[in-house]
């Protein structure tokens, strides 16, 4: 049973999709830096992080880093959501905006793309880290779009099936790779 409340967004930017959690920015909770999060938080004190199209900013070795990070201020059972752009949608446009270094513009926010995960890489990622995935939206090798129900109170990933407005009429225009990683209740 999970006992603590304190749920955060890693890199909220402007949006505020989940009114309940505590909202952080990269200049305030930096997710390599340990000193920034024991500035915040008390090791074991978090139920959930929530991280959408955040971790493909990092280089794998520095996702693993992070991951770590979030792993030690976890409370045993807690969790991350974690949504990235999937490197197996089979869409061109999609894959020409998420690549690595996006399409070019500085102001473009894959400009700063270090890495395009599939669900092999995120979940080896996060279980290298110590964590149980789950996941939640993903393609598979073959562009294959699977989705299995989650709850938004859990944490809202807007890029997602159900939330973006890209999604009409059974086409989908953008998804996203979803996972929960828990952290498990025994080491």
């Amino acid at each position: 049973m999970i006992h603590s409340k304190l749920r955060i967004v890693i890199g909220a930017g402007k949006y505020n999709n989940n009114p309940e959690w505590t909202h952080t920015q990269k200049n305030e909770l930096h997710l390599l830096k340990t000193d920034d999060w024991l500035r915040k938080f008390k090791k074991e004190s978090i139920s959930a992080i929530l991280a959408e199209h955040v971790w493909e900013h990092l280089t794998y070795e520095e996702g693993i880093q992070a991951a770590k990070n979030c792993y030690a201020f976890l409370i045993p059972g807690g969790y991350i959501r974690c949504a990235v752009p999937d490197g197996n949608f089979p869409d061109l446009e999609y894959q020409n905006m998420i690549q690595i270094g996006g399409p070019g513009s500085k102001n473009h926010p894959a400009n700063s793309h270090k890495i395009v995960y599939t669900y092999q890489t995120l979940t080896t990622m996060f279980h290298t880290a110590g964590f149980k995935t789950s996941l939640l939206e993903y393609c598979d090798d073959n562009g294959q779009f699977y989705h299995h129900p989650w709850k938004p109170e859990e944490g809202m990933i807007y890029r997602s099936y159900l939330f973006d407005r890209r999604n009409k009429n059974g086409k989908l225009g953008f998804v996203s790779l979803i996972l929960d990683a828990k952290k498990p209740f025994t080491s």
